[in-house]
């Protein structure tokens, strides 16, 4: 790979942060290293976050040591049937548990601590986060029931960690949900900096800016690698300001009158319910959550002083019945029309609790998840059919993204001035449009690489390649079990639910072989058997001649005479009707 001349080769030196090592904190500064370009390369690898929404995790290694970066979860697209949550793959995090040193988590969205959970049962690595982060962790870690056996450790922004051979620096940034701080890992080869999620918000709820200085000054002392976010490498412009939604929620909360209101937002956007909460405030009315995530996300932000809620205004759903729909106001969870989220059993007349009339007005405070755009239109459908008004429009700004914006990428890559970048953080037309920002703001292409999930990326001041891949893939969690359901199971689903099943059951003697009974057809999801007894009676028939071809021909093989038997009646099947049943055949030896 040819050098980047355009990066800055200066050294400064950096302000001082505070140097955390387990639960000490002293201040120190940053030394102005000289890095040493004849060591071996820092190894960087994917294991989630690329070519994908979600699962974010990234593993470095050097020297024998290796640190993570974020844990996170992604949910399961429609095609995966059954499946409540995909997590990494932890096969080589397993094999190399000795030389993890930690894991830093960047914030506390599900895409980032969804996965540590399951990780975690695994192997024992301490996690360090910040206050809010590490409470969110907290709550699913009892869930789990193993957080009196994980080791959290609490990091301000600001502060430096020790980790083996790393140093890791955390730089506050915005985003949709607070405490999320960026990373500037430093090893003897250089320093790299990921962004975890952020965006550049003005007028951010907490008051609290993102540190540009401090990116600035990291660019000044030189940065080996760039690792950013790319989920808005699309958007042209600028991300709007959070406090936009408050005004709108002033707006549109007047406007619903003397109705009934209920906002959907994510559960983890604490600032979001903040602003919905005052609003209420402000017009009298009582609050009630609806929805386990949100419920848990509202009693960790005012147990540590994120949420700021006058007492009385949060009531327990189960009281909405004694207030008049002019003093309610609800928050759910379900803006992206999960099927078993609270909103969506709402609009399908399924929530225990509340039903919607004509005097409630649905404000739908999200812009909709790749892939989960029909989804959100039929919970919009289904509230507009019980006589709700649903207010989801973008020209209303009910909802802004956390994410970057173009002009916000280049600001901060232009700050950053790395001398290599990866993008992250974003499916593949994400990614690559990253990449052609960073184009347009000097950078040699060879100097940009994209990487894919199991991808190893070897990085120093004279080397930046492809290392081959490592094990990684996705591993789905349907109910309490975790991995147990991989591609077959998922093909046998699908075929299941979009052609349905067929058993035949035969009696067949252990002796003889004759046949005793049967065969019998059964079948689920292929036909409405009273309306097709013609072809019932022709897979009996070609059920029964391919038992007594292979009695003929002395098979008493059971695995034969059922291959046998689905290929008679699938030839059949698919001859007669162009559909493709799974086949079930059942023998039973009397």
């Amino acid at each position: 790979m040819q050098q980047n001349t355009k990066a800055s080769g200066k050294k400064a030196v950096a302000k001082k942060p505070k140097k955390v090592s387990g639960n000490l904190a002293t201040k120190k500064n940053v030394s102005n290293k000289k890095y040493n370009t004849f060591k071996s390369p820092i190894k960087i690898s994917f294991l989630g976050g690329l070519n994908e929404i979600g699962k974010n995790m990234t593993l470095y290694e050097y020297d024998g040591d290796m640190i993570i970066v974020d844990c996170g979860l992604a949910f399961p697209d429609s095609e995966m049937l059954g499946v409540d949550l995909v997590i990494p793959d932890f096969t080589y995090v397993e094999r190399n548990a000795d030389k993890i040193k930690g894991i830093v988590i960047t914030h506390g969205h599900e895409d980032h601590i969804g996965g540590l959970a399951y990780l975690l049962k695994i192997v024992k690595i301490p996690v360090y986060g910040t206050k809010l982060t590490i409470g969110l962790i907290e709550g699913k870690l009892r869930e789990h029931r193993i957080l009196d056996s994980c080791k959290l450790k609490v990091i301000d922004a600001g502060d430096k960690i020790k980790l083996g051979k790393f140093e890791i620096e955390t730089i506050h940034v915005n985003h949709s949900i607070p405490d999320a701080v960026a990373l500037a890992i430093r090893c003897e080869v250089g320093l790299i900096v990921q962004t975890g999620d952020f965006k550049i918000d003005t007028t951010p709820i907490d008051g609290q800016l993102i540190d540009l200085a401090r990116f600035a000054e990291l660019g000044k002392e030189g940065v080996l690698c760039y690792l950013s976010d790319s989920t808005n490498a699309e958007k042209a412009g600028y991300s709007q300001s959070e406090k936009t939604v408050g005004q709108s929620f002033e707006t549109l909360f007047k406007m619903a009158d003397n109705r009934r209101i209920i906002v959907a937002t994510f559960a983890s956007n604490i600032h979001r319910v903040q602003q919905i909460i005052n609003v209420a405030v402000s017009q009298n009315r009582k609050v009630a959550l609806s929805g386990r995530s949100l419920e848990n996300v509202v009693a960790v932000g005012q147990q540590l002083g994120y949420l700021d809620v006058p007492d009385g205004v949060i009531i327990p759903l189960d009281r909405i019945n004694d207030y008049t729909p002019d003093q309610l106001l609800l928050v759910t969870t379900g803006s992206q029309g999960e099927p078993m989220s609270a909103l969506s059993r709402m609009a399908f007349s399924e929530h225990r609790k509340v039903n919607i009339t004509s005097r409630d007005c649905v404000i739908i405070s999200a812009t909709p998840i790749p892939g989960n755009e029909k989804s959100v239109t039929k919970v919009i459908n289904e509230l507009m059919k019980l006589g709700a008004e649903v207010i989801y429009e973008r020209m209303y700004e009910v909802h802004v993204s956390g994410h970057a914006c173009q002009e916000e990428l280049k600001l901060m890559f232009g700050l950053i001035k790395p001398k290599y970048f990866i993008p992250v953080h974003g499916e593949q037309k994400h990614l690559v449009k990253h990449a052609k920002l960073a184009e347009q703001m000097g950078m040699d292409p060879s100097n940009i690489y994209i990487p894919d999930i199991g991808e190893t990326i070897e990085v120093s001041d004279k080397i930046f390649r492809s290392a081959g891949n490592i094990p990684a893939g996705r591993i789905f969690v349907d109910g309490i079990g975790v991995g147990d359901v991989g591609s077959i199971v998922l093909r046998d689903r699908n075929k299941l639910a979009t052609d349905g099943i067929i058993t035949v059951v035969v009696t067949m003697d252990k002796i003889s072989g004759d046949i005793i009974s049967g065969p019998d057809i059964v079948t689920r999801g292929f036909v409405y058997v009273r309306e097709a007894e013609e072809i019932m009676e022709d897979m009996q028939e070609a059920a029964l001649h391919a038992i007594e071809g292979c009695l003929d021909e002395e098979i008493r093989d059971w695995a034969t005479i059922k291959a046998r038997v689905r290929d008679e009646i699938s030839h059949l099947v698919f001859d007669r009707t162009k559909r493709s049943p799974m086949i079930l055949p059942v023998i039973m030896e009397v």
